[in-house]
């Protein structure tokens, strides 16, 4: 493993060894953007980033080399079997780790703490997946990336981005049953006036395909209907077709219950998974795919929240609360919710073709600290 590590300048301190603060006010808001995304999603790669924040590769390269030698960021590469390396990986700097703990008002880690970290990511056998799973997100946000698309409306795009852990804290039924199920991410993408939640699979082979379609009975004894439709990611077209066949064998009516949708990466598109990729999974189909749709054709399901501020994590205007009671609904529609002591949330109808539940519109611009 190659490490590109920072320069003396990245661990200098203040006079007298107090702390400096000089190096968050010399970050621009790009920087900060990416600092807080890495402090989530861990590892991206010098493409992901550039797609998300540069109009080049070139640039990215430019800027990430300066904010390794600030010690904001730690870099790594792989060693090929043939020679070469991988592409260079980026995750969080010692000093970039400090400071977005500071910015939450949290407690740094030590700095062995952050190192036995960055060697576990650089190290895990699941790195490969994980950078997969941020290449596609990473393709969704590229649509708004302001060095690009500076006229992109803020409520198009990609408005919501979690990760596996995010997903984990949020996506339980009750403290009871405190289960949660666990999708590879979970996101939002708006586009139209039309807003499509959907829970990503990224499948990269290595399961076999009766593995992969086990994976439903956790979906679906969650509430997954009322957040959100499934998507699978596949590595190929033939896995794709294998994966329906899987589906139809776990389902013997046919019927899952739940709305599914399988995409290819071999078939390429300029909007990546946003374009015309998908298709819908029904009783009805074949396993031969006959017709793809755009992400934003995919069927409707979960809240519609007015977009709020984000409170420092990037690409989750869209986001919500487990706690909020108007959401919370959604998990225990069996149960008496207790009476909050704070006002509900407007609550508005949202006209169109699907259930009541479907078509909810939480107005949540008068709670200052959404997440």
């Amino acid at each position: 493993m190659n490490t590109e590590g920072p320069s003396r300048g990245g661990r200098r301190r203040g006079r007298g060894g107090h702390p400096d603060a000089g190096p968050w006010f010399r970050l621009l808001d790009r920087d900060r953007r990416l600092l807080y995304l890495l402090n989530e999603h861990k590892v991206l790669t010098t493409d992901q980033i550039a797609a998300l924040e540069f109009t080049s590769t070139r640039r990215a390269q430019d800027r990430l080399r300066k904010l390794r030698e600030m010690g904001m960021l730690f870099a790594f590469r792989e060693s090929l079997y043939g020679g070469g390396t991988s592409q260079t990986r980026h995750a969080l700097g010692y000093s970039g780790a400090r400071l977005i703990a500071a910015a939450r008002a949290g407690k740094p880690p030590t700095p062995a703490a952050h190192a036995v970290m960055l060697e576990r990511l650089a190290c895990s056998p699941t790195l490969e997946h994980r950078l997969g799973v941020n290449s596609f997100f990473a393709a969704l946000a590229a649509h708004r990336n302001p060095a690009r698309h500076p006229d992109t409306a803020d409520a198009e795009g990609l408005t919501q981005w979690w990760s596996e852990r995010q997903c984990t804290d949020q996506f339980w039924t009750s403290p009871l049953d405190p289960t949660p199920i666990r999708p590879d991410g979970y996101g939002c993408w708006e586009q139209g006036g039309r807003a499509v939640r959907f829970f990503l699979e990224y499948d990269t082979g290595t399961e076999t395909l009766s593995t992969v379609a086990s994976k439903l009975a956790d979906y679906q004894s969650f509430p997954t209907d009322r957040f959100g439709i499934l998507l699978f990611s596949l590595h190929s077209t033939r896995r794709e077709t294998g994966l329906h066949t899987a589906l139809r064998r776990t389902f013997a009516n046919g019927d899952s219950g739940l709305v599914i949708a399988t995409a290819a990466r071999d078939l390429t598109h300029q909007d990546g998974p946003a374009g015309p990729v998908w298709a819908l999974l029904t009783a009805s189909n074949s396993d031969t795919v006959t017709e793809r749709l755009r992400l934003a054709e995919l069927p409707e399901r979960g809240p519609r929240i007015s977009h709020h501020a984000s409170t420092g994590q990037p690409y989750n205007e869209a986001a919500f609360d487990h706690d909020d009671p108007t959401v919370r609904d959604r998990f225990l529609t069996s149960q008496p919710q207790p009476t909050s002591p704070y006002p509900a949330a407007a609550v508005h109808l949202h006209d169109g073709t699907a259930s009541t539940d479907d078509n909810i519109i939480i107005d949540l611009d008068h709670y200052d600290d959404e997440s």
